[in-house]
């Protein structure tokens, strides 16, 4: 997906989540997110709409030294689908008026405003799944999508540390994992595969990962399901996937690469 197709696949993905929310008892809880329910889901995703939205449009160039924003939630729960799509219709304004191209800091590698779309894009899609699923209803994600997302993962997890640091023991003596789609292109090399190398100082994606050498594991599914699975949202162990090579070296990294 090209940047500029970001800000209209964030507002479809906010609004498919508020029309799952919408009529659902909020106090469901969410079984993807231990602990939360639906009332709390929809308030994550709405501030983290806000949130990014304060920064996009501060453009910072420094590591914010506060995350307060103005929620401005609303007075009871019920409200709280309405307030989420209102973010969304506020984030698409500042999306429309941004240049994505523009510098900006952002905790991950680019460092663009189009960083923040594109997290946002993510941040969404994932927790409208995780509603969808709550509710008992089966969630889709578009291939293209899908196969975007996993490249943001894997691009962004290594700069993931300050508030996921269990990624700080994803190191190994040259070993690497495959990611592979088994739907559409991808299959060998190109658009849906995925090489990360671990080191013993750290971990990346390898540039080119149709490189001659075997990776010493690889995860085979399509890209809907490989999108989740490195969210944690499904079992690697389901019939949805095929596992190739060293199982403690996919424990290791499945261990410590929560997002």
């Amino acid at each position: 997906m090209e940047p500029a197709q970001h800000g209209a696949a964030v507002a479809a993905e906010a609004a498919g989540f508020v029309a799952a929310v919408k009529a659902a008892d909020l106090s469901t809880p969410v079984p993807t997110c231990p602990g939360w329910t639906l009332a709390d889901l929809t308030q994550h995703v709405g501030s983290v709409h806000r949130w990014f939205t304060a920064l996009l449009r501060r453009r910072i160039q420094q590591p914010p030294t506060s995350r307060e924003v103005d929620l401005r939630l609303p007075e009871h729960p019920d409200g709280l689908p309405d307030w989420l799509a209102m973010g969304a219709g506020e984030a698409a304004e500042v999306f429309a008026a941004t240049d994505l191209d523009a510098p900006m800091w952002a905790w991950g590698v680019d460092q663009h405003a189009r960083f923040w779309v594109r997290r946002m894009l993510f941040e969404t899609l994932v927790h409208r799944v995780d509603a969808q699923l709550a509710l008992g209803l089966p969630p889709h994600v578009d291939r293209a999508l899908a196969v975007d997302g996993i490249d943001e993962f894997l691009t962004n997890l290594p700069f993931a540390t300050p508030f996921a640091p269990r990624t700080a023991q994803l190191r190994a003596p040259d070993r690497s994992i495959r990611f592979s789609c088994t739907d559409g292109e991808g299959q060998g090399g190109g658009e849906g595969d995925w090489l990360v190398g671990l080191r013993p100082d750290g971990f990346a994606l390898v540039a080119d990962p149709a490189e001659p050498r075997a990776a010493d594991a690889t995860v085979r599914g399509s890209a809907a399901d490989l999108l989740l699975l490195l969210y944690g949202r499904l079992d690697r162990r389901s019939g949805a996937f095929e596992l190739l090579g060293d199982p403690d070296l996919l424990d290791h990294w499945f261990a410590h690469s929560a997002f």
